[in-house]
């Protein structure tokens, strides 16, 4: 049974299809009113005015007739079939922009209407759908290695591609684990470890003092980088030394101020503490760095180092005089090695240095590396099961090593990378194959889902203890924006963009250059990269900046370097940085995501435009409205220009159209993908084709009307911002959440969109409405059924 709604939830229902909707659901909780009744009263009425004309009275358009269904027919349950019903009204694809319109109030209802009497969803409690357990792709397990080990690992090179899904490898119903890629994992697990302790040796350590930090005394102005031979002088440096021992010391230095041979001399003296160690005779050896080494035995605390000049020959007549300039001293031990130190990689996992003690302190040792280890892995506390598995691994390793304790951890440590609960993204959930059981996911998950969404990488330090503490979920937003200013972040827009704008495929994709510029001196592939660069740096900047996300589309900003501003034409751009460039008001065609290099070459075929394939972009990436799939044996258009003869691509699409199977598709796509043909298929402007003007004209068809991609683009941020917003927000949703939305997330989407309306429509705002979000805090059992309002 449905609740009556709060007076809350009243009051934010302002228009009449929510109220009759409430109305509808109250009666039907306290038995007032059927379904049948309420459909034929309310719904049946609407569908008269604006649908029959096309799905009633004996016609049934796509096959699907209206006028034969009621409420309790089994037809309602066809789920997949009424969301398309819904996603068509909801974008006001249907019913066509020239026929009848149901008022807004009308539409409204009857969305309203399947999403409860049909979806049986209920907004104040959406279901968080399935989750498949995911296992990382090329670029998680890249980013995971490198932050957890330090080691640059090059998956490309080591796994095959990952399958994608919705248009992301963030899907985890693709990212199966085949036999052979198993296989793949053992072996980089071992090319990993032995990557990562190749720079194990123990060395001595070796401080550095640079010469300026040696004083001269009294008024510390003077350094030793600059010592006149002319007179007597002391600089001195106090250093702490932590372990005693006799020291190598070695002197850097080099005599300046002739470039001419000159008599001029003087002594150098190193003394420590005030005891002289060695001294030197000093002459001419112009700009010429030499080293000077001696040994001393040095004690705990700080130790005086002096360098002593005294003079000595002065020069010649005509000659000029001679100065030290004294780059760095550097002390090498204790030579006895009696304290060694190890790499930085060493140390993230020996944190405490190399094993001292008995054999019951090694044993604890032991078990602390292995529990941080494993915890930070598998990003979440290792049960005792399994660190007392890795625990025996390592001693196995150890006693066949003849005791190396560092091998036995190294042994564990690949026992670790080619665990499941490494490789996948493992949830703990009481019920498991309950789909009516849904909880929220514990905060190592959250954690763990919030930086694979922001870092494509597992937690940091700081999400592991907020998790573990159980605080991370009410500092949720806080932590948001501390993990999108950590350069970190950049592999989301790398990651995100480069798969829903497709900028991953820039450099790559089959689009010959060299057929519309051949041999002019341009750089194709830093053209490429830079175009690649500058999509992703845009949307990067209004996210860092919290700009309006509309700006994606009409911006009149865009980021450009020489090279790729001479591709474009636009003047004043110098130099290899990609630098953020305000464009001129005069030439307002580019602007925006639609007019970046990016975006128009990876739409167009390798020698000619698409304005079916940039259709279909606009279509999917940017309003939310695929087109269904091409029905079979459609013909090709010609593969280049030259073969169309004098015909433009517009007449080329409008003889395409008179094929009655490809016209309804094509009267969506081939406008939007027009109005950018103004654009070669190297993304560069012109102005005709075939010597004939280009025509960019045309109509959405909800109605609006446009003459060039300007317009266009106005009318996305306009009166289509909402397709915009939904579309964008379920690309983002997809991504974070890893699997593809269905008609139950129709409620969740609706949340996403109204919340980061409400606060600011900025992609920061967007993100916190994800991680808020019930699929992504939430999880229920596996199953074929979603939870359905009761």
């Amino acid at each position: 049974m449905c609740e009556l709604p709060s007076r809350s939830s009243w009051n934010v229902r302002r228009d009449l299809g929510s109220l009759f909707l409430c109305l509808f659901v109250y009666l039907l909780a306290v038995g007032s009113i059927a379904a049948e009744d309420f459909y034929q009263e309310k719904i049946v009425t609407i569908l008269e005015d604006v649908c029959y004309d096309c799905h009633g009275e004996g016609m049934k358009k796509g096959g699907f007739a209206l006028d034969k269904l009621q409420a309790r027919d089994a037809e309602l349950k066809d789920v997949d079939h009424w969301f398309s019903v819904w996603k068509n009204l909801k974008t006001q694809i249907m019913p066509p922009a020239d026929e009848a319109q149901p008022s807004e109030e009308d539409r409204q209802l009857i969305l309203r209407w399947i999403e409860r009497a049909v979806f049986r969803v209920d907004p104040e409690n959406p279901d968080p759908g399935r989750v498949t357990t995911r296992r990382l792709n090329r670029r998680e397990y890249q980013n995971t290695i490198f932050d957890l080990l330090g080691v640059k690992f090059e998956t490309d090179e080591a796994f095959p591609p990952d399958d994608t899904g919705y248009g992301f490898d963030t899907i985890g119903d693709v990212l199966t684990l085949s036999p052979i890629l198993m296989e793949k994992y053992l072996e980089a697990g071992q090319k990993i470890v032995e990557q990562f302790t190749q720079d194990f040796g123990s060395r001595i350590p070796t401080l550095f003092l640079a010469g300026e930090r040696f004083l001269v005394s009294p008024d510390k102005s003077q350094n030793a980088r600059w010592l006149p031979f002319a007179k007597e002088v002391k600089a001195v440096q106090s250093q702490p030394i932590m372990h005693p021992g006799r020291y190598r010391i070695t002197v850097t230095m080099s005599t300046q101020g002739s470039p001419k041979t000159t008599a001029n001399t003087a002594r150098l003296n190193l003394l420590v503490g005030e005891k002289p160690i060695a001294n030197q005779e000093l002459g001419w050896k112009f700009n010429n760095n030499h080293q000077w080494v001696s040994e001393a035995d040095l004690t705990v605390g700080e130790q005086t180092l002096a360098l002593v000049l005294s003079p000595g020959n002065p020069p010649l007549e005509n000659q000029e005089p001679l100065a030290l300039n004294v780059s760095k001293v550097e002390l090498y031990g204790p030579l006895d090695r009696s304290y060694l130190e190890y790499s930085e990689p060493y140390y993230r996992v020996f944190s405490d240095g190399p094993p001292k003690g008995e054999a019951s302190e090694k044993e604890a040792y032991r078990r602390k590396i292995l529990a941080g280890l494993a915890s930070k892995a598998f990003r979440r506390p290792v049960d005792l099961p399994t660190l007392e598995r890795l625990i025996q691994l390592a001693q196995t390793a150890e006693t066949a090593s003849n005791g190396n304790f560092e091998h036995g951890i190294n042994h564990a440590l690949c026992a670790i990378l080619i665990s499941p609960r490494f490789l996948f993204r493992a949830e703990i959930q009481a019920e498991p194959n309950n789909p009516a059981k849904v909880v929220e996911i514990d905060e190592f998950a959250l954690a763990s889902r919030l930086s694979y969404f922001l870092w494509s990488s597992l937690p940091d330090p700081e999400l592991d203890r907020l998790a573990a503490q159980g605080k991370l979920r009410t500092n949720l937003r806080s932590q948001v924006d501390r993990m999108l200013a950590d350069p970190r972040s950049e592999r989301l827009v790398e990651n995100f963009v480069g798969q829903w704008l497709q900028t991953r495929d820039v450099e790559g994709v089959n689009v010959n250059l060299y057929r519309l510029f051949g041999e002019s001196g341009i750089n194709y592939p830093q053209v490429r990269a830079s175009m690649r660069k500058e999509t992703e740096m845009l949307f990067a900047q209004i996210l860092a900046e919290n700009r309006p996300v509309l700006e994606l589309l009409n911006a009149d900003y865009t980021y450009l370097n020489e090279v790729l501003a001479d591709y474009y034409g636009i003047p004043g751009v110098k130099g290899d940085q990609m630098r953020k460039v305000t464009l001129a008001a005069d030439s307002p065609r580019r602007a925006g995501v639609l007019t970046h290099g990016s975006t128009l070459m990876v739409t167009s075929n390798p020698t000619r435009t698409s304005p079916v394939k940039r259709g279909l972009f606009i279509l999917d990436n940017i309003l939310g409205s695929p087109a269904p799939p091409a029905p079979p044996n459609v013909p090709v258009l010609p593969e280049t220009e030259k073969q169309a003869g004098n015909l433009t691509m517009r007449d080329l699409m409008e003889q395409h159209r008179k094929d009655t199977l490809c016209a309804s598709c094509h009267a969506r796509m081939d406008p939007l993908g027009l109005a950018l043909e103004q654009f070669t298929y190297g993304g560069t402007l012109r102005k005709t084709t075939n010597d004939k003007p280009i025509d960019t004209s045309g109509q959405l068809i909800t109605g609006e009307k446009f003459a060039n991609v300007t317009e266009l683009s106005q009318i996305l941020v306009t009166s289509r911002k909402e397709d915009f917003f939904r579309c964008l927000s379920e690309k983002m949703l997809t991504y974070a959440i890893g699997r593809g939305l269905e008609y139950y997330d129709t409620a969740t989407v609706g949340k996403v969109v109204s919340g980061f309306k409400v606060e600011q429509p900025t992609l920061r705002a967007l993100i916190y409405q994800i991680v808020e979000s019930a699929p992504f805090q939430k999880r229920r059992g596996d199953g074929s059924s979603h939870v359905t309002t009761k």
